[in-house]
């Protein structure tokens, strides 16, 4: 019964795309809070970070150039990155388990909608986004959205957005490590 309500619903195909996007934020948040945010070595790293960026915050406020206070503020500097450094590494671990949950689920919702439309897009996106907007699509209506792209933009909101609720965000002094982290600006 209620399957057959859903189908006729002219949004069904894409409100499940969405309705499965948000159960997976939040069994990938419950893996993670699990694998990471409870233990004590993740609240001790945190702490860390947030230590060392209020002392660095106020270390560049002050205007002294001392000799001192300048190889002070650089162990500290060091400190945060080595602290920030740790973390993304012990959160590198349950990267792996929400990894392979995502992939799961994106092969389940691949194989249910495979070359089937499951929105319209109000315009015609440029030429690189329409090779995932349309993947695996018939036809050359470029308004189509695939499956893919709507769960690739559920996904990336959803989380970030269920992250920041829950407090599990990166602490705000946690420098952005990324794949290419910038090089010190030190001379020697």
């Amino acid at each position: 019964m209620a399957t057959q309500f859903l189908s006729s619903f002219k949004y069904s195909d894409s409100l499940t795309v969405v309705g499965i996007s948000i159960c997976t934020a939040v069994i990938c948040e419950a893996i993670s809070y699990l694998l990471i945010y409870r233990t004590n070595s993740y609240k001790s790293l945190k702490s860390a970070i947030d230590k060392s960026s209020k002392k660095l915050e106020t270390m560049k406020t002050q205007d002294s150039i001392s000799k001192n206070k300048t190889k002070k503020k650089d162990r500290v500097e060091t400190s945060l990155k080595d602290a920030s450094r740790d973390l993304s590494l012990f959160k590198f671990k349950s990267g792996a388990v929400v990894a392979v949950v995502l992939f799961l689920v994106f092969g389940f919702l691949n194989s249910l909608f495979d070359g089937k439309a499951v929105a319209k897009i109000p315009f015609v996106p440029i030429k690189l986004v329409q090779k995932m907007s349309h993947r695996n699509l018939p036809g050359d209506d470029m308004t189509d959205c695939s499956m893919a792209f709507l769960y690739l933009l559920c996904s990336v909101s959803i989380r970030t957005n269920l992250q920041k609720f829950l407090g599990f965000s990166p602490p705000r002094g946690a420098p952005s490590m990324g794949l290419f982290p910038m090089p010190d600006q030190k001379t020697s």
